[in-house]
Formats: structure tokens, sequence, C-alpha cells
């Protein structure tokens, strides 16, 4: 069945105040657009938890910096639409900026914690403060029980469940393990940039960072099992951003020695294209 687009907030809120009123659950995905299988398994897995799904889509302007092209961001409402209708969700929230950003708008949330950890915050300082404040923006006026959000984007996921414990949002965060290709390599609508020969050689991140994670369970110190890590991407013509071992759930740097669950995180470039991945150990 062909899901309903609305893009009012008003709208919205008609919509699932009928879902509540049936005492229906429901789940909120957010997204960007430019959908892949890694979205529609957000999809799946709230229909698995919830009665009914909607899926925002929405470039969000406060996320991008003055340097990166919001413009070049891909964009495909009809492709979208199509999957997200396989994939089963019945609501479809596509607001224009200013229904998000009205005229004066002037209020932005400001995230410490996970959002200041010297990862994507070192390379785009100002993102999680944008992808925080239309989070909320999205759960207030979605009025959600549940949000899905995929571990590829760790980072991310413990900015908004930081976000949303801290504000007292009424919603569950639920973080969907990383979709792969059958090589390893992390579903994103990056990948769309990379030439045949380089989508070959992006399998190296997730190798490394496999076999950095095996070296960490029999023992090497975690930083040192990250170092070689990141000089054998760089051998293999990778620009290294980060590579690095860190708590799981704080993202601060590991104690030494410590028993603390880790999570290993990298962002790369491949030529003209920015990668990132992460696994736990």
């Amino acid at each position: 069945m062909k899901p309903k687009i609305v893009r009012s907030v008003a709208s919205l809120r008609r919509e699932t105040e009928s879902w509540r009123a049936d005492e229906l659950k429901y789940a909120i995905v957010p997204t960007m657009g430019a959908l892949h299988e890694g979205h529609l398994a957000l999809v799946r897995e709230g229909l698995e938890r919830a009665d009914c799904v909607v899926v925002s889509i929405f470039v969000n302007p406060k996320q991008f910096g003055a340097n990166e092209d919001l413009g070049r961001y891909p964009r495909d409402e009809a492709g979208d639409m199509a999957k997200l209708a396989e994939a089963g969700a019945q609501l479809i929230f596509a607001p224009e900026p200013l229904e998000m950003y009205a005229e004066n708008f002037a209020t932005t949330l400001v995230m410490k914690g996970p959002a200041k950890a010297n990862l994507e915050d070192k390379f785009r300082p100002h993102f999680f403060d944008g992808v925080a404040t239309v989070v909320a923006k999205l759960f207030i006026q979605s009025g959600a029980d549940y949000a899905m959000f995929g571990e590829k984007d760790y980072q991310q996921l413990q900015v908004v469940k930081t976000m949303a414990r801290d504000l007292d949002i009424p919603i569950e965060v639920i973080g969907i393990p990383t979709i792969r290709h059958e090589d390893g390599m992390a579903l994103s609508s990056r990948n769309r940039y990379l030439s045949r020969s380089e989508r070959s050689q992006a399998t190296a991140i997730y190798k490394s960072l496999s076999q950095a994670a095996e070296k960490i369970r029999h023992g090497t110190d975690p930083q040192k099992a990250m170092r070689a890590a990141s000089r054998s991407l760089t051998t293999l013509g990778f620009k290294v951003d980060y590579v690095t071992a860190r708590n799981s759930e704080t993202l601060a740097v590991p104690e030494p020695h410590s028993d603390e669950p880790l999570r290993l995180l990298a962002a790369a470039w491949l030529g003209k294209t920015r990668l990132i991945d992460n696994i736990e150990v």
C-alpha cells in the first residue's frame, strides 16, 4: 500500500493523533532521503516493534557547514516513496525548510558529551547541534513511541540518545546494527560517489576494523591495534581522519587495561568520498 505523504506539522499531528486514539504504537525513522536498504531495515524493524511507522524525509540545512554543498545532497522523493511503500511504511513527513525553521527561528541545541568526542565533531564542529535540533523537533512533532537509528552513524546515535534523555522526551531511541554488503562494506548514500575501483578498495575499512577487533579480543592494547589499522589504510591510499577505540556509550578514550565496552570507529577519504564505519569489540 502506498504511504500517505504530509508536509506540515499540523497534518503530521492529525495522522499520529488518530493512531494514538486507536491505541496504536508507532515509530519514527528520521532520514534525509536518498534511501537505501539500510534505511528500509529501520522501517522494517520499526514495524516489528510498533503498529505503524512514519518516515521523515528532510534535508536538514542546519547540519551543513558553510563549505558543504547542501544543494549537492542526493534527492529522489519519488524513488524514496516507492521503496517505503514496499517496506510497509504508512506515513511520510516531507516538510519544506520553512515548515521546520520558520522565519526568525531562534533556537538551536548545543550538545556536549558524546557530541564533543573529537571524532566527527572535529571535522564538522556544528554538525551535531544541527542534528540534535532537528531530531528533537521531529520527536516532539510526531510524539512517536520509538525512534529507529542505524549504528553506522554511531556517534550520531549516542548524541540522539543523550539529547532525548536530557530533555525528558518520552521516546525510546533504538540503534539497529549496520546493514552491509556481502563484502562487509556498510551501506551508505555516499557509496554512489565511488568509482568501480574505489568501491572495491573501500572494503579495507571494515576489514581493518575487524582485524583490530580480533587483536583486541586476544589481548592487544586497543590503541596499538588502532594505530596499526590506521597505518594499513594509509598504505592502501586512504586519507585517514581517525581510526580509534572508544567507550561504546560515552565515546571517551578508554582507560588503559580497563574492561569497559569498546567501539572501534573510523573515518577516511578515498578519492573525493569520505567514508565512515564502526564495529563493536
